[in-house]
């Protein structure tokens, strides 16, 4: 084999696969609802509920609040819970439903696990499935996940047959400033965000206005406070790039976007304990580009997210632009702004072009910006990057500026290290103080009021977040492995404390996340096994936890290994484990016994990456 080749096959994720766990005796998904089906006995799956209920597993119960103890077994086992029906041993009656508990119905029907919460059974012996029409309606506006793409706009883009005229449109006049440019030795400089104006999808590229007049800086501070005085001469214009969205986001907390374990269950927990603003999953543009049903599941938003975002990654205008378009038409509303990724440093990425490897094309990340910008409409564009890629040389302080003035990033974010880093050494707070400095002279120079600009890296703390709140001039910090390993961070946040959560507390967080993944994932048989995986996904990281009352020194610090310890009861031992089986044992106290074919494979540590010094 070739060095890249004995290298792709070496890490610990390689054999890391999570089936879908399925029923084995699958019921038709048409019957499970109480609807009748239209292909009849020529159905695949079977129409016999009895006969599936007879070889469905028994219901799962989750254990209430007062039931969990912080010693052994620490909650119910499941066969202590369960009362089965008579007649129908699958059944517990006295179970619960979370999904019909939060929302009215169960869509799982007669696959759903927890069964018993919204069947009745007649004096015959019937089973039909039952509902809250008052809790449907409460449901509509307070619990019901928004941004579902279609099938009719997954085909369409899968065979690019998606309009996009705005791209389109830019994508032209690009490629008409490159084949000028071919013929001239003087490099084109970037569009900046003023001077082109897109026509409307019906127009010829002749008809675009190329060189539209910089406007006044008192006529962008006006637009940029949102002033529509400006708009009265011509009410039916596009919306320019100066009008967009202002982001008032001084003083709230921001959960970063976190691949795998970021999921919407996880941002509901964290929300419920203080979060204010969220962001989806990293997608691919080239993904979304192509009706990718995953990655299209990234933009799921709970109405509980009162500030959510997207974040994309790709390395071109040609996939981001049009990435852009196609969110702001089918997700209008109910997104609040689009980030760029800029900061990933995962290889796969990287040798891309996409990620962090944009800090080193700048003239193309400003295209790209421009182009989000105009296909997103009054919807702000945000940036996540690194100091740079190499190490020694960090380059943030002299694209930030640009960032803000001339291509109108709504925020900027700023991790304090390179790509080289990983996650090693501590990030550098000093660098990022410079890069603020540098990013208010230029406003200031421009006079344009400022964009809200977090910092990231090693916050794991009350004090640490508003220390350098007040000591490096940033609006926030985004919280990343500290809100993994501690949700609870942003209650600690917003009451300037460190709360020393009993290991019972931590236990019922854990309970709450099972109910928020039962939700999201579904509760029959294939939903419950993923939300168990993610999880104890959760739990990998969770289980670094030092509680503070066991510390020597305060405040706990992100990169601090403690030895081996022993709580201060068995549960807090357990929590603390890194043995995945009991992060598994930890699921089954709300999910049930897992399936024998089912086992977890932890994922490599968030802070194992080794440097890449040498490496080109």
């Amino acid at each position: 084999m070739t060095k890249e080749q004995k290298k792709a096959q070496r890490g610990q994720n390689k054999a890391r696969k999570f089936g879908k766990v399925r029923d084995d005796f699958d019921l038709c998904w048409k019957i499970a609802n109480g609807s009748i089906c239209e292909f009849g006995d020529e159905c695949r799956f079977t129409h016999d509920v009895k006969a599936y209920l007879a070889a469905k597993a028994q219901d799962i119960r989750i254990p209430e609040c007062a039931q969990l103890s912080d010693t052994s077994p620490f909650a119910p086992s499941q066969e202590s819970l369960s009362n089965p029906h008579p007649e129908y041993p699958a059944l517990d009656l006295s179970t619960v439903c979370p999904v019909f508990a939060e929302t009215g119905e169960c869509r799982y029907g007669f696959k759903c696990r927890f069964l018993g919460g919204h069947v009745r059974i007649s004096d015959s012996g019937e089973l039909s499935l039952v509902g809250d029409d008052d809790k449907k309606a409460r449901a509509a506006l307070t619990a019901h996940e928004v941004n579902f793409i279609g099938a009719d706009v997954q085909r369409q883009l899968r065979s690019r047959k998606y309009p996009l005229p705005i791209a389109d449109a830019y994508l032209k006049q690009l490629a008409a400033e490159n084949a000028e440019a071919d013929g001239n030795t003087k490099p084109k400089p970037v569009p900046s965000a003023n001077s082109l104006v897109i026509a409307e999808p019906e127009q010829e590229l002749e008809d675009v206005e190329m060189d539209a007049p910089q406007p006044e800086a008192e006529q962008i501070i006006e637009k940029r406070t949102g002033d529509s005085s400006s708009q009265q001469d011509a009410p039916d214009a596009r919306v320019r790039f100066v009008e967009k969205k202002r982001l008032q986001w001084a003083g709230k907390t921001y959960l970063a976007p976190l691949t795998t374990v970021g999921n919407l269950p996880f941002r509901r927990l964290c929300i419920d304990l203080g979060a204010h603003i969220t962001c989806g999953e990293m997608g691919l543009a080239s993904s979304f580009l192509s009706g990718s049903k995953e990655e299209w599941s990234l933009v799921r938003r709970h109405p509980s997210e009162t500030i959510f975002g997207v974040q994309v990654a790709g390395n071109k205008p040609a996939n981001l632009v049009p990435t852009a378009e196609v969110l702001a038409r089918e997700c209008a509303g109910n997104i609040d702004f689009v980030d760029v990724n800029c900061g990933c440093p995962i290889d796969l990425v990287f040798k891309s072009g996409s990620g962090s490897a944009l800090l080193d094309t700048v003239g193309k990340l400003g295209k790209i910006l421009v182009g989000m910008n105009r296909a997103l409409g009054e919807i702000p564009v945000t940036v996540k990057l690194r100091t740079g890629v190499k190490d020694g040389k960090n380059t943030a302080h002299k694209l930030m500026p640009r960032l803000s003035t001339e291509w109108n990033a709504g925020c900027i974010t700023l991790h304090g290290r390179t790509r080289q880093q990983r996650y090693t050494r501590l990030a550098d707070w000093d660098y990022i103080k410079h890069c603020v400095e540098a990013v208010r002279a230029k406003e200031a120079e421009e006079d344009l009021p400022p964009v809200p600009i977090f910092g990231g890296g090693d916050c794991f703390s009350s004090q640490d977040y508003w220390t350098h709140v007040e000591s490096n001039g940033v609006d926030g910090v985004m919280i990343g492995r500290g809100a993994l390993i501690k949700p609870w961070i942003f209650t600690e946040i917003n009451e300037r404390k460190e709360w020393d959560i009993s290991a019972r507390e931590r236990l019922e967080l854990i309970r709450k996340y099972a109910e928020h993944g039962l939700n999201h994932f579904g509760s029959d048989t294939t939903g419950v096994n993923a939300t168990r995986r993610y999880l104890c996904e959760a739990l990998s990281f969770q289980y670094r936890y030092i509680p503070i009352g066991i510390l020597e020194q305060l405040p706990g610090r992100i990169n601090d290994r403690a030895p081996a310890f022993r709580g201060r009861n068995e549960l807090e031992t357990l929590l603390a484990s890194p043995d995945s089986n009991d992060w598994v044992k930890i699921s089954e106290m709300f999910l049930g016994p897992a399936p024998e074919t089912w086992s977890f494979t932890p994922k490599h540590k968030s802070n194992a990456y080794g440097s890449e010094e040498g490496q080109g």
